[in-house]
């Protein structure tokens, strides 16, 4: 879609979605220069949205409060471990490993949040530190197998796809194209 069939779009149904915000953002982030008419329509919908007619659906926000709860007892587990002489722990491992083996807990506002939390105080305590166990039982028992693997980081502009297939070549083939003299 263009920016004009998303702005008329936005404008016919009076909502403006994070899918057509998006939309609208990598069109204006990809574009080395957007023509009178893409300018004319931002600014129709930049009035429109500032008079109302048109109303930005927010994004829902949620969290899994499971995932503090597992930190927080990997966290405080792998310090005393630590403080005994063991070696250091991957703690995105183990809280991975036991998040995949307890239920999750989302909420939504932050009294659902707190409920979450005290429900899991009193009902899953003991289930989430059995779990934390296990999990940095099996870490410290895994032979470091793939010492090159590498931890999921945040996308960059290579996560295109071109960027993603030059990644991949430079991966599997590193040798298989000589790099160009700079001229």
């Amino acid at each position: 879609m263009t920016i004009q069939e998303i702005v008329e779009l936005a404008l016919k149904n009076g909502y403006l979605t994070p899918s057509m915000e998006a939309e609208v953002g990598r069109i204006c982030d990809n574009a080395a220069e957007l023509d009178i008419n893409e300018y004319q329509a931002l600014d129709k919908l930049m009035g429109a949205l500032l008079t109302g007619q048109v109303v930005a659906v927010p994004r829902k926000q949620f969290i899994n409060v499971m995932e503090e709860l597992v930190l927080t007892e990997a966290i405080t587990r792998a310090a005393e471990l630590e403080a005994n002489g063991r070696p250091s722990l991957e703690l995105g491992d183990i809280a991975a490993y036991a998040l995949n083996r307890l239920p999750p807990l989302y909420a939504t506002t932050e009294e659902g949040a707190n409920y979450q939390r005290k429900r899991a105080q009193q009902e899953l305590k003991d289930l989430i530190a059995q779990q934390v166990d296990a999990a940095i039982g099996r870490n410290l028992d895994q032979p470091d197998f793939y010492p090159e693997r590498q931890a999921i980081a945040p996308p960059t502009k290579e996560s295109d796809f071109l960027g993603q297939v030059s990644t991949l070549l430079q991966a599997y083939a590193p040798s298989f194209e000589e790099p160009v003299a700079a001229r």
